[in-house]
Parts: C-alpha cells; sequence; structure tokens
C-alpha cells in the first residue's frame, strides 16, 4: 500500500497565514468544500478503489462523530460551507444519521451531502433525510448485473443499490447524483445507458475519468477515456446543452435539450483538470488532514484534538497545513511525477 508523507504537528513551522482564519492556500484558493471520510471499511471490493488485502484502521483510530463536528465547526468559521461524508462505504459507520445531524447545526454550514455505493441506502434513506442531509452520490459502475458484481466484487447486490437509488429519489433529497467511472475496455459501452438513466429517471449522472488510485487493478493511462470522447458518444443519442460551470465545480454539467430534468456531467480529473479554483479540503476517517487529492502529503491533526489543544491552535495547524496544498494534478503532469501511486481510494473517498 502506498503511504503519503506524514506531517506531525511539529513539522509546521510556517506562520500562520490568511485573512480572518480563512482557509486559503498559497495560490488564494478558498477551502469552501469539506471532504470527510467517517470509515476505511467498506462491504465492496471495486477493483479500481481496493486492493486485494486491505489494511483497516483500528476502530480507536477513527475520529468519533463530536471530533468530526469540531473540526468542521473550526472549519466553518474559515469559510467552509459544505460537507459530504464518505469512505469506505460511509453507511457501514454505525448510526452515521446522527452524525449528519451534528453538522447540519454547524453555524455557516448549509448542505451535508453523502456519497455511497447503495447497498444499504434503501434502509438509511428516510432517517438521513429527517436528520438533514441534503444530497445523496450513488456510486454505480455498470447497469449490468454480472458487470457489476465483477466491478464490485459482490453477488446479487446490483437490485438492492438500485433499489437504494430509487428509495433516494423518493424520500426528496434536494439532489440526487449517480457516479460512474469510465474505463476503456470495461464499461465505455454503456455511456448511453447511463445517459438515458440520468433521462428518465431525471437524476444527475456524472461521469469520472479513471483516475490513479491503489487498487487490486493495475492503473494505466491508455484506460482513461476523455471527457470530450464521453460526451461525443452520449450526443450521438442525445442532444445536450451545456450549464455554466460553478467555481469550483468538479464537473462540466449538461443538460438534456428536450426538457428533461436529468443532467449528465464529466468531471475531467486527468484531460482537463480544474485545479486552478480548487475549493476543497479533505479529511480521513483517522484524523489526516489531505488538502490535495492527488498530492501524498498528509497532516495529522487528531493529535490535536485529543491532547487538549484549543480551537484556535487547531484553527492555526489547519490553515498553516492548507497553505501547503499542492498547485493541482495539472502541473505535476506537466514536471512528469509519478502519478500511479498515490493511495488507495477508499482511505479517502474521492
Amino acid at each position: 500500500m502506498s503511504q503519503g508523507r506524514l506531517f506531525c504537528i511539529s513539522s509546521l513551522s510556517l506562520t500562520s497565514a490568511g485573512v480572518d482564519g480563512a482557509l486559503l492556500d498559497s495560490f488564494g484558493r478558498h477551502a469552501r468544500k469539506l471532504r470527510v471520510s467517517v470509515t476505511d471499511r467498506c462491504n465492496f471490493r471495486c477493483n479500481f478503489c481496493m486492493p486485494q488485502r486491505p489494511e483497516w484502521m483500528g476502530r480507536s483510530e477513527l475520529l468519533s462523530f463530536e471530533e468530526i463536528t469540531r473540526l468542521t465547526r473550526i472549519m466553518a468559521r474559515g469559510g467552509v460551507t459544505n460537507v459530504r461524508l464518505s469512505g469506505g462505504e460511509p453507511l457501514m459507520r454505525e448510526n452515521l444519521e446522527e452524525l449528519v445531524g451534528m453538522l447540519t447545526q454547524v453555524p455557516g454550514i448549509k448542505a451535508v451531502g453523502l456519497t455511497t455505493n447503495g447497498a444499504m441506502l434503501k434502509q438509511k434513506a428516510t432517517a438521513l433525510k429527517a436528520n438533514g442531509l441534503h444530497c445523496v452520490t450513488l456510486s454505480l459502475h455498470s447497469l449490468k448485473p454480472e458487470r457489476y458484481d465483477e466491478i464490485t466484487g459482490t453477488k446479487n447486490v446490483y437490485r438492492k443499490v438500485m433499489d437504494g437509488l430509487e428509495e433516494a429519489r423518493k424520500v426528496g433529497f434536494e439532489r440526487v447524483k449517480v457516479n460512474c467511472v469510465v474505463t476503456k475496455g470495461c464499461n465505455e459501452d454503456e455511456l448511453t445507458d447511463f445517459a438515458k438513466l440520468a433521462h428518465d429517471a431525471e437524476v444527475s449522472v456524472r461521469f469520472i475519468e479513471y483516475m490513479p488510485f491503489d487498487g487490486s487493478k493495475v492503473w494505466d493511462p491508455e484506460n482513461v477515456v476523455s471527457g470530450d470522447e464521453i460526451l461525443r458518444r452520449v450526443g450521438e443519442s442525445y442532444r445536450l446543452v451545456p450549464l455554466e460551470r460553478e467555481h469550483g465545480a468538479t464537473a462540466r454539467h449538461y443538460k438534456f435539450s428536450d426538457g428533461s430534468n436529468g443532467e449528465v456531467g464529466v468531471i475531467t480529473s486527468m484531460t482537463k483538470p480544474f485545479c486552478s479554483d480548487c475549493d476543497r479540503i479533505r479529511l480521513k476517517a483517522d484524523g489526516k488532514m489531505v488538502p490535495c487529492l492527488f498530492s501524498i502529503d498528509e497532516y495529522d491533526v487528531k493529535p490535536l484534538l485529543r491532547g487538549g489543544a484549543t480551537d484556535s491552535e487547531i484553527s492555526d495547524f489547519l490553515r498553516r497545513s492548507f497553505m501547503l496544498k499542492s498547485e493541482g494534478v495539472e502541473k505535476m503532469m506537466e514536471q512528469n511525477v509519478e502519478l500511479k501511486h498515490v493511495r488507495p481510494m477508499y482511505t479517502i473517498g474521492g
């Protein structure tokens, strides 16, 4: 398993930076979206995400709901407004809906979302909605049951996932999204089928370019299907109208010209990176902060949380850490930085 460089408290000797506690990096980017992995454990074994022999974190290593909420409150004072919970599979974290309720009460937080594989979503959707969850994103990489099982390392789970998607639509979340990682030689023949799902079910289907994270399947850039190619193929069956890109958005979105409320999006992390206005910061389940998804650098805030540090001291640490955020994957590719072994995706949640 690849390991990122870990920086502890004493490693960060920079002077505090930012205005009024704002989470700013050295390129002037302001963190407004927090991605929180609540567990590294998962009931799936997706081949692009999970190594054959994952090394799970010990239970005591995981941040408590109270610790996650405290960090969120501190970051909200620095300008973070949106939180997304991920994993591993976040619904494997017991009573996750309680954390949702805690986070929605944090001053300054406008929306709390969830990314899930959907296998447990039917049972959990109502409780999540009741506790204030705004948005659900379901990871779905094939609409063919046998292929789905092959990709995810599961058996007879596909129907449960589709039932979870339908339940999410029924309970009335503000938005329901589907994420599909497109891999050449695997599922690129299903692009039109996914577009039909977006059109008919009126959900947002986002196609993601295959990225270099350690799974049981070795990443090969030749297996990347570009966003332009995805749009070209979908455009053969549906006329798409581009929507204005929001600041910091990962996806370029398109609506259907015939009036369907569904959307198609492409996340072009590899062919057209969107690092210049990236406004995300990530927190691993064990308290390591990851300013850039593609950088191996991590900053451990847990010793402060459990060592009696004040909110002000933790805020200073977070700001100094975020100031060291990498310029982004585009610059790394220009400099021929090795991208094949960043970290296993299940440890950070994407």
